[in-house]
């Protein structure tokens, strides 16, 4: 009898609990078939083609006055093998924040300011077959998220805009694995970003000033904008990226355009090109790159959808770009492209 009163307790005491915040448990689960083509055709099962798997956890407090505390912890998950990121578990976001009237604040692991913008997957795309992670821009590959960061996401002033400002302490970060200290500046960095979506119209600019060696030196500066109009029976797009690291001869740049096109209610068609322009920042080298990608997507439901994706990147003579960042491995000035086609379901 004792137990059962201590159990009910317990129950009733969680329950007050739960009644004054909510947490959250989703997820994406994406796998695919794919081959994809270097100096050899890889033919396997592969994860998140269309979009990254994960498990996460999101909760909310009201606080009172307007006020809320606010968290998410957030995992890749690798759908062809089951593994989390070895190296940390919440690799996604791990953050912690308060919001109210004055905006939100946010400290932790998270997207950087220009990868908050590659993430927008209608316009832009930070996946193995899209070009900001092919072409290895800030935005897609370096600086996608961040850690040790303090976000501050200002308060809706007009419908349709968003902002925010960022800075990373990541100095006190310690990377045993390539044998970097605590004090390194590495990865220091500050950002800031604006979007604007409203009446079919979209445009957004990102930016972020990194320091990118032990003692600050070396500065990484990269730029994200892009442009958007939907016109009902296609959204065209248009975008660039130009990142600069200081001492390299040239600065990456990588220009594109995109068409989306919804064929059916559930159907929905997506076509792209980009140009990406002194790919390793080196002077008198042929490293540039065209990229063209096709996608597919079928809505079988509100959760799940199946996909077939096609990307082919065309490389100079001193670039070797290339579909996927494993095998297989490709000579510099191959042509590389991958063909994929699986199912993303959400919960």
């Amino acid at each position: 009898m004792k137990k059962t009163l201590l159990a009910l307790a317990a129950v009733a005491a969680s329950s007050a609990a739960f009644a004054q915040s909510s947490v959250t448990l989703y997820g994406v689960v994406d796998a695919s078939l794919e081959s994809v083509k270097g100096d050899k055709t890889v033919t396997r099962v592969s994860s998140d083609n269309l979009v990254s798997s994960r498990l996460g956890f999101k909760g909310s407090e009201d606080l009172g006055g307007g006020m809320k505390a606010n968290f998410v912890l957030e995992a890749a998950l690798a759908v062809d093998t089951g593994e989390t990121k070895k190296d940390r578990f919440f690799d996604r976001a791990a953050w912690v924040g308060i919001a109210g009237g004055f905006g939100e604040l946010r400290l932790g692991h998270q997207d950087t300011s220009i990868g908050v913008l590659a993430g927008n997957i209608a316009i832009l795309g930070a996946q193995a077959y899209d070009d900001l992670k092919i072409a290895k821009t800030f935005s897609g590959d370096g600086y996608r998220r961040t850690d040790n960061a303090i976000t501050y996401v200002l308060p809706k002033l007009v419908d349709g805009l968003s902002a925010q400002v960022q800075y990373s302490t990541a100095a006190d970060y310690t990377k045993t694995d390539n044998g970097e200290t605590a004090g390194s500046k590495r990865g220091e960095h500050y950002g800031l970003n604006v979007q604007y979506a409203a009446n079919g119209f979209s445009a957004g600019l990102g930016y972020i000033s990194a320091k990118n060696d032990v003692a600050g030196d070396i500065k990484d500066t990269g730029l994200l904008a892009y442009l958007g109009y939907d016109f009902g029976v296609a959204m065209l797009s248009g975008y660039y990226e130009q990142d600069k690291t200081s001492g390299a001869a040239e600065k990456l740049k990588l220009y594109g355009v995109r068409v989306n096109v919804p064929v059916t209610k559930d159907f929905g068609l997506q076509a792209s090109f980009s140009q990406v322009k002194d790919a390793t920042k080196a002077d008198n080298v042929e490293d540039d790159a065209k990229i063209f990608a096709l996608k597919g997507v079928y809505n079988l439901s509100k959760r799940s959808s199946v996909y077939a994706l096609y990307t082919n990147v065309s490389n100079d003579d001193g670039v070797a770009l290339k579909v996927g960042s494993s095998v297989p491995a490709l000579t510099k000035g191959e042509r590389s492209s991958g063909f994929a086609i699986g199912v993303s379901h959400k919960f």
